[in-house]
């Protein structure tokens, strides 16, 4: 069974590199989304310049006013547990505050999604 690691982003600095982190990691694939949130959506509701229910087109238009949702399904245990650690060590701790959120979750069946390559080891022929 895989799992899904879903990371929404809210520092957009650093995309790029927690992207490339994954990469390294071994994560076959990365699917990135634009999100926002509804603490967003409150302190939006709350400023003079905004309208009072701004479009979601409106609120994506600035990088300021939103995140990035990247998710990955991963099939072996090691991989998953490499982007967690790099997702850490770009992102900091994500209990301080705008960092983002990271989690994952249990995938009991996938389709379109390719399996990892075994690599032969020369001892098992």
């Amino acid at each position: 069974m895989g799992n899904m690691l879903v990371l929404v982003l809210d520092d957009l600095e650093k995309f790029s590199q927690v992207v490339e982190a994954w990469k390294q990691a071994g994560v076959p694939g990365v699917t990135v989304l634009d999100s926002v949130g509804t603490r967003r959506l409150h302190k939006h509701a709350q400023r003079d310049d905004v309208p009072l229910m701004p479009s979601l087109r409106a609120l994506f238009a600035s990088d300021e006013d939103h995140n990035r949702t990247l998710f990955a399904v991963i099939e072996e245990e090691a991989v998953l547990e490499r982007a967690i650690e790099a997702t850490q060590n770009v992102v900091g701790d994500f209990m301080e505050p705008h960092t983002g959120i990271l989690f994952v979750v249990p995938v009991a069946r996938t389709w379109g999604v390719p399996k990892p390559k075994r690599v032969r080891n020369h001892d098992n022929r």
